[in-house]
């Protein structure tokens, strides 16, 4: 090959590693921008609250671009790399990566090293001298290791009397003892808690070379649920002996014969930390065909305390004053009462459809004020979240009340001047009609302004429907709520609810019925898993 053609194959693969080089640093920034992006969604989210009906499906939107885009600049960064080396005109490209952060110290460390020279690379001499160490740590992680146990009862014979001795059965959380607690933990959370169902997670178990029927892991779920059902109780008791619950209900599909009906799961939750209550948090399920008023009536039949729920009519017998045994003070949540203003007050909406060329939707001026007021409610409960009862009650009696009451003068005023169809009509009448309800918490510091700990409660049944489709029957709808109102609860205590599950169905057979309660998630967290070894 002569010069002119080797220099003419020089610079192609200078040029085409400039522009890898190029690419790699566009595709950088782009992930960088996208990464402040995603910062400062969280930050806002965190210091203003609730900005917009939307932010929590900005975040998860913005989260997924940040994973695409990073995974391209990686990428870029390499076919960098390799187009440099074809060519020494081309400076290399290297990321500029964030701080890893120190792995945990719990993980234990497995030291490898590495066996060092024995003569020296530059002039081979043998006297070498350890000065220190470098060295890398690697995060990794071992394959799931599946074993069968063999549990032996050895029998002896008396020689006396001839009468056989053998150590009893241990107890089983399911008959036979098939599947030890970790895999029944394993079985129930990832149903549960990550919405695999059996069928799929019988796939993943045999490829992993355990096969498991289908038959037999349902099986060991109902055996689960029978296990856990006192400690089911134990929760349930405790939701409803708060002074003040959250309620809500979200749609169930449910297979039926040739079609998918819709069921309800509702959800009650004690949430205490808001005024500075010492109770532990918890939520309970419950499951029904329909979404009939009976259902809560039944479910809240010997509550007597404050409820924090939207609208819904099935409610309106718990509040009456004659009811047993005592009347539920109703406590509206602001935050339903916001959303049809802010759909015609959403400045940020209109923003980003000018800039994509849409059609604008048409704004309030009315709509834009109430938000605005509403929003200054929120920043200053904001301020006195986890303090006394006492102590947000006085700083809403000095700070809230005047707002509130120049809301309900302003709204009737422009509800007066608009037509009765009209939209923000229909918004101010649903405040109105319920003002007794909505300024509740400026008579009892334990109310809350939102009904959000709720619908935080029913969020992975949500995400849930897109995995398990529908629940099976009515009564794996009963089952899936159960099951729920244990794992939500441990998740709202802070503890690993698959863990917490292994520990609990490994003892409770054997666990005195009096001490039941040292098995609650949060009694648990204090104790830790050691209550197994102690429960006998």
């Amino acid at each position: 090959m002569d010069a002119a053609a080797q220099a003419l194959l020089d610079e192609n693969a200078a040029l085409k590693a400039e522009l890898a080089v190029a690419r790699a640093k566009a595709s950088e920034d782009t992930a960088l921008i996208a990464a402040q992006k995603l910062q400062i969604a969280k930050l806002q989210r965190q210091i203003y609250g609730q900005k917009s009906e939307r932010a929590a499906r900005l975040i998860d939107q913005l989260s997924l671009e940040l994973e695409e885009l990073e995974a391209s600049a990686t990428e870029d960064e390499l076919a960098a790399e390799q187009a440099v080396t074809k060519t020494t005109l081309v400076a290399g490209f290297t990321r500029k990566r964030s701080e890893r952060h120190t792995f945990p110290e719990h993980l234990p460390r497995e030291r490898v090293v590495i066996e060092a020279p024995t003569s020296c690379a530059c002039c081979g001499g043998s006297r070498l001298r350890k000065l220190g160490e470098d060295v890398t740590q690697t995060l990794e992680t071992t394959p799931r290791q599946w074993k069968v146990i063999e549990t032996v009862r050895e029998k002896f014979s008396c020689r006396d009397c001839e009468k056989i001795t053998q150590a009893p059965a241990p107890f089983h959380a399911v008959p036979r003892g098939w599947a030890g607690p970790s895999l029944l933990a394993m079985i129930a959370f990832e149903k549960f808690g990550q919405h695999q169902p059996l069928n799929r997670q019988a796939e993943r178990y045999a490829l992993e070379g355990a096969p498991i029927s289908l038959s037999t892991m349902a099986d060991a779920v109902g055996s689960i649920c029978a296990a856990l059902d006192p400690l089911r109780r134990l929760i349930e008791a405790h939701v409803l002996a708060a002074e003040r619950l959250h309620g809500d209900d979200t749609t169930v599909p449910v297979l039926a014969k040739g079609k998918t009906d819709t069921g309800r799961c509702w959800v009650y939750v004690r949430d205490d930390a808001p005024f500075g209550g010492a109770g532990p948090p918890a939520a309970i399920f419950y499951y029904s065909r329909d979404r009939k008023g009976e259902h809560p009536q039944a479910h809240l039949a010997g509550y007597a305390g404050i409820l924090q729920a939207d609208a819904y009519d099935g409610y309106n017998r718990l509040y009456l004053a004659d009811r047993k045994p005592g009347p539920i003070r109703e406590a509206a949540c602001w935050v339903h009462a916001r959303r049809p203003f802010f759909a015609m007050a959403d400045l940020d909406e209109n923003a980003r459809r000018k800039a994509a060329g849409k059609k604008e939707i048409p704004l309030s001026p009315i709509a834009i004020e109430v938000v605005r007021r509403i929003d200054a409610l929120f920043e200053i409960e904001r301020s006195i979240n986890g303090k006394s009862a006492e102590e947000r009650l006085s700083v809403r009696q000095m700070l809230s009340r005047p707002l509130v009451d120049d809301l309900r003068i302003y709204m009737r005023e422009q509800a007066a001047r608009l037509s009765r169809g009209h939209d923000l009509v229909k918004a101010i009448s649903y405040m109105l009609k319920r003002w007794a309800a909505f300024t509740l918490f400026l008579e009892d510091g334990r109310v809350c302004l939102s009904n959000n700990a709720a619908e935080r409660g029913l969020r992975g049944i949500a995400l849930g429907r897109k995995s398990w489709l529908f629940c099976g029957s009515d009564r794996g709808g009963q089952r899936a709520a159960a099951m729920y109102s244990l794992i939500v609860t441990a998740k709202m205590n802070g503890v690993d609810p698959q863990a917490w599950l292994a520990d609990v169905l490994s003892c409770i057979a054997a666990h005195p019925a009096h001490r039941l309660e040292e098995l609650l998630p949060w009694n648990w967290a204090i104790q830790g898993p050691v209550i197994s070894a102690r429960a006998a």
